[in-house]
């Protein structure tokens, strides 16, 4: 069994036997007689490095051997040193850290108990038993990062049997052997194969970012240390952007952005107002006719060129058509109560150098051809 290194997460670089060299089609499997390289598992990835001027591509355990993967071949028996990618190393430990701390604080608090955990380059995700809501997990984070502030020793610890009988600690697993517990006294005893710092003030700043309902409990986003440093840097450039564009101090943004909404909600009012207005003035300029007829209504939308054409195939004999100019050519809308409009699309597009289609009783599309064009080919007159 391989000698686990990582109990203490602040080993950057150890010496260490080469007990097997095995190529494989991914490249060569390397066993250690012991290691500071922390396995896949738990929700958390490998740890990443150098072994004997080699890249550490995987680490996995087997068995209760750990295995490291590099392209090249490392000999049998002789010595080996090791290099922990320490920045990687180190975000991680303040991540999983600080997320002992707050499930911690969420189990003590509220009898939750911690049912999902992922680590990924988006921050962690922990699933908790428990609905909570905003205050709840607010109070959760405001403890979490008091523990920070406190410096508490981070210990982690292997006991005996008959000691773990006596010991309270969370655990997703039903563990009886080789339980390795990791505590912060006064917040959390939780059983943990991964590397840790040594004391809570290493884990720096702990934010829970979302919260949102997941399976009857809640999910929680969470961010820790350098990570959350860097994600208060880039909300505080956006914050300072969106504070310079509305013209409003960065601690009234919010209000300033709600005020923004009630104009902009006024203003589309304003907007349908004018644009019923406009329609209804087409519509009470429409008269009857045996034949084809159509509109040009330049401000009508989609849903307007149809409000016309409703009204005025009610009144035509032929096809009715309403258009709109897009720039290049107009958008239309065509309908009719006696013409199918299937086989007269063909025709219209054909002629017009346009595309679109529907049903018999109306078409909708576009043309790439002048005013005049249209309605030459339509033989109406304009209303």
């Amino acid at each position: 069994m391989t000698e686990r290194l990582y109990d203490n997460g602040h080993i950057r670089q150890f010496e260490a036997m080469v007990i097997e060299c095995n190529e494989t089609e991914k490249g060569f499997l390397i066993l250690l007689d012991r290691t500071a390289f922390f396995p896949a598992g738990g929700g958390q990835a490998a740890d990443e490095g150098m072994l004997g001027g080699e890249n550490v591509l995987d680490v996995f355990e087997e068995n209760g051997n750990i295995y490291h993967l590099t392209k090249a071949q490392l000999k049998v028996g002789e010595a080996v040193c090791g290099e922990i990618d320490w920045d990687t190393r180190f975000s991680r430990m303040q991540n999983h850290t600080g997320e002992h701390l707050v499930c911690g604080v969420a189990h003590r608090l509220y009898g939750c108990e911690n049912t999902g955990f992922h680590m990924g380059t988006f921050g962690i995700t922990a699933d908790l038993s428990i609905l909570l809501n905003s205050e709840q997990v607010a109070e959760i984070e405001r403890l979490a990062n008091k523990a920070v502030f406190e410096n508490v020793p981070v210990k982690v610890f292997y006991p005996d049997e008959n000691q773990l009988k006596t010991l309270e600690y969370r655990s997703k697993l039903d563990l009886t052997e080789n339980v390795r517990l990791v505590e912060i006294e006064g917040y959390d005893l939780c059983a943990c194969c991964a590397p840790h710092v040594l004391n809570t003030g290493e884990i720096g700043m702990i934010k829970i970012l979302e919260h949102s309902s997941n399976r009857g409990g809640t999910r929680l986003l969470i961010k820790c240390g350098y990570d959350a440093y860097e994600d208060y840097c880039q909300k505080s450039r956006s914050v300072a952007a969106v504070s310079a564009s509305l013209c409003a101090r960065q601690e009234e943004i919010a209000q300033a952005v709600e005020a923004l909404k009630a104009d902009k909600a006024k203003l589309e009012y304003e907007i349908e107002s004018i644009k019923k207005q406009s329609l209804e003035k087409y519509i009470s300029r429409l008269r009857a006719t045996e034949g084809n007829a159509c509109v040009f209504a330049d401000d009508a939308d989609g849903d307007g060129l149809r409000e016309i054409v409703n009204a005025g195939k009610a009144l035509c004999g032929g096809v009715f058509g309403a258009f709109s100019s897009d720039g290049n050519g107009y958008r239309y809308c065509i309908g009719s109560n006696t013409v199918d409009l299937r086989a007269f699309a063909k025709t219209f597009n054909s002629a017009l150098n346009g595309r679109g289609g529907g049903r018999p009783e109306m078409i909708q599309g576009s043309v790439l051809s002048s005013k005049e064009d249209i309605i030459s080919f339509l033989n109406a007159i304009e209303q």
